[in-house]
């Protein structure tokens, strides 16, 4: 058990939630950052204290930051849509600059040790090879703005880290597991397979990471991590085949009778991006062109360097899928049917 106060930022995300619970599990004293005008469901029973905050507010951080031993900055605003210029400047300035409030405030205020957590979007990738923490980022192929963000927050960590503050990235796949509470793309996706709502998918595939594996990767980086150094967490990735597959054994229900052209629902996604959702830009939604996009990379991940340097072990990504499933049925949001 440690000792001292630990800050979790985004502990009503998906990441966050299950990181704040193994925290507890642990016996540590947990402060959590929220902004009051979020949902906060996902703390409801929890013995934790809360501050409010707004990443965007400095002061405000360094006032959440002030008696803290330890941070695990979870907080971001995730999208994957282009947006309007307002959605952008307000991504830019959640993840930058609020990464960079909590990095100044962690050293003003003496904190040991910070974790952030990353994404794989800021990792380099290249055709029919693993994404590895080494793999630079090429700025000039088609990025969303979350993804462009996530990478300007790694500069932030590195210039914390040169300044003398002891910081490492955990970089996050996607994710599947329980206390997914928003709920997450992929958790709505699952939920409409268990209902027998889901009449098509589109095929492709993606690097995953289970609830239980993202919490203990973090909290392995905060006991073993270099500073300035980053460690990808991954479970494995799993093709939508894949995915399906486990969907069906966990749920008991069919597959989907449509498998879909990605190169026509690619297409679609473009024309209902640039004309439907031109007048709503920033409107959230399951369908984008980033989406199918991404499906059709076949991304892959590396995590050798997080099982050498940190002692991870991943588990078996249908033991995510089934807590995943089970979570979802105890808070209502998937009702089994016979």
């Amino acid at each position: 058990m440690n000792t001292g106060i630990t800050l979790v930022t985004g502990a009503t995300g998906h990441l966050g939630a299950n990181l704040l619970r193994r925290l507890l599990a642990d016996g540590e004293q947990v402060r959590v950052m929220m902004r009051t005008e979020y949902d906060n469901g996902a703390l409801d029973g929890l013995e934790v204290e809360r501050v409010f905050a707004d990443l965007r507010d400095s002061e405000a951080v360094a006032a959440a930051v002030n008696g803290c031993k330890r941070i695990y900055h979870c907080a971001a605003l995730v999208s994957t849509i282009e947006g309007n210029a307002a959605h952008k400047r307000d991504i830019y300035e959640t993840n930058v600059l609020g990464t960079r409030h909590i990095l100044q405030a962690a050293q003003r205020h003496g904190v040991e040790k910070v974790v952030v957590s990353g994404s794989l979007s800021a990792t380099g990738y290249e055709a029919n090879r693993s994404s590895h923490e080494d793999m630079p980022f090429y700025p000039f192929e088609r990025h969303l703005p979350y993804g462009f963000t996530k990478h300007l927050t790694e500069h932030e960590c590195l210039k914390a880290h040169a300044n003398g503050l002891n910081v490492v990235v955990a970089t996050s796949c996607a994710i599947i597991g329980p206390h997914d509470y928003v709920p997450s793309r992929i958790g709505c996706v699952l939920i409409d397979y268990a209902h027998g709502t889901m009449r098509a998918y589109i095929p492709g595939g993606f690097e995953f990471v289970s609830g239980h594996d993202i919490a203990e990767g973090h909290v392995l980086a905060m006991r073993h991590g270099r500073s300035g150094q980053k460690y990808i967490i991954s479970t494995a990735y799993a093709s939508v085949d894949d995915l399906m597959a486990m969907f069906r054994e966990v749920t008991g229900k069919p597959l989907p009778r449509l498998r879909l052209s990605p190169l026509i629902m690619g297409a679609l996604a473009e024309v209902a991006d640039k004309i439907w959702f031109k007048a709503f830009p920033n409107l959230p939604r399951r369908f984008t062109p980033a989406a199918v996009r991404l499906l059709q990379m076949h991304r892959r991940a590396d995590h050798d360097k997080a099982k050498q340097e940190l002692g991870y072990q991943p588990t078996p990504l249908i033991d995510a899928v089934r807590a995943a499933y089970e979570d979802f049925v105890r808070r209502g949001l998937i009702k089994p049917t016979p």
